[in-house]
């Protein structure tokens, strides 16, 4: 296998004599560039051309996208762009866009824009009425779905879950019902508690766990949502980024949330939260997790200041 150097001196070659040549040829506007999730050598030749004619460079972390240049033997000017200071450079860039400059927004890894800042920009950019173009490539979504050997005619990115255990599982009993496979990230040291919170909420479901995308230590691991909780609570937290995989929900876990609260406000006026979920469980053939779930929701909805009726049947 070549040697990413090589690969880099080739492909400068074909530039026609170098990063600067290149700059008259890279259209003003905003260019969103992806690039490598782990493996240097997964760079694109469009994103090498872009990155070595751009007037600015913007990036998450300008040591990451520095490293990478780098790499393939560019110079480029940088210029961090994230959360904490989006507002403030942002009129900085139109500005610059004004001026017919060339723009490349990156990311630190994978495609801008997923799970990554940049919307606002993009908005604001098209809003002005300036050209936004896509540099495809990288993304560890679309990786993770590759490899996961679950449906990917249908798919729901969901991005990180919120932390807090009220908020994630009020998430995750929304995404109970969504009709497709959903691609959640996380970081390893959550992942054991995130997928027994995933086994909880959407019950018996097939999922898989990729973590190192195309690094050297690449796994991606198969089996039921509850079977890969135990195996990462056993075995610790692994290292490397993560994407957990899930399938999307039978004929028995479909049934929409709207359908189901229905049922079980009008189970909960005759019945205790236990025995209204396991009631409109049988009857809607939905997992009683979900349904008790849901069930003490509204509950709590219904009655914030009295403790819902709990009991669980004898």
């Amino acid at each position: 296998m070549a040697d990413h150097k090589d690969i880099a001196e080739h492909t400068l070659a074909s530039m026609s004599g170098g990063n600067r040549a290149r700059a008259a040829s890279l259209a003003p506007g905003l260019h969103i560039a992806a690039t490598p999730i782990g493996n240097a050598g997964d760079v694109t030749l469009r994103l090498l051309e872009a990155l070595a004619g751009a007037d600015l460079v913007l990036c998450e972390d300008t040591r990451q996208t520095a490293k990478l240049l780098a790499i393939h033997g560019i110079t480029a000017r940088l210029e961090s762009y994230h959360e904490h200071n989006a507002a403030r450079v942002r009129p900085r860039v139109l500005r610059a866009l004004a001026a017919d400059a060339a723009v490349v927004l990156v990311s630190d890894a994978g495609t801008p824009l997923i799970s990554d800042p940049g919307y606002r920009l993009v908005t604001d950019v098209i809003a002005a009425g300036y050209p936004v173009t896509a540099l495809p490539g990288p993304s560890s979504v679309l990786a993770a779905l590759c490899v996961a050997g679950l449906p990917t005619d249908r798919f729901f990115m969901q991005g990180f879950l919120p932390v807090k255990p009220g908020a994630r599982g009020k998430t995750i009993a929304e995404l109970a019902a969504v009709p497709a496979t959903l691609v959640i990230l996380e970081t390893a040291k959550r992942l054991a508690a995130t997928l027994a919170a995933l086994a909880h909420g959407l019950g018996p479901r097939r999922a898989a766990v990729a973590r190192e995308l195309t690094k050297r230590f690449e796994e991606v691991r198969r089996d039921e949502l509850d079977a890969l909780a135990a195996h990462y609570a056993a075995n610790g937290a692994p290292r490397g980024e993560v994407v957990i995989v899930v399938a999307p929900p039978t004929a028995a876990t479909a049934t929409d949330d709207a359908t189901l609260d229905a049922a079980l406000r009008t189970a909960l006026h005759t019945q205790s939260v236990s025995r209204a979920a396991s009631s409109v469980a049988k009857q809607l053939d939905v997992p009683r997790k979900r349904a008790y779930a849901r069930a003490l929701t509204l509950a709590h909805d219904a009655a914030p200041e009295a403790e819902p009726n709990t009991e669980r049947d004898a």
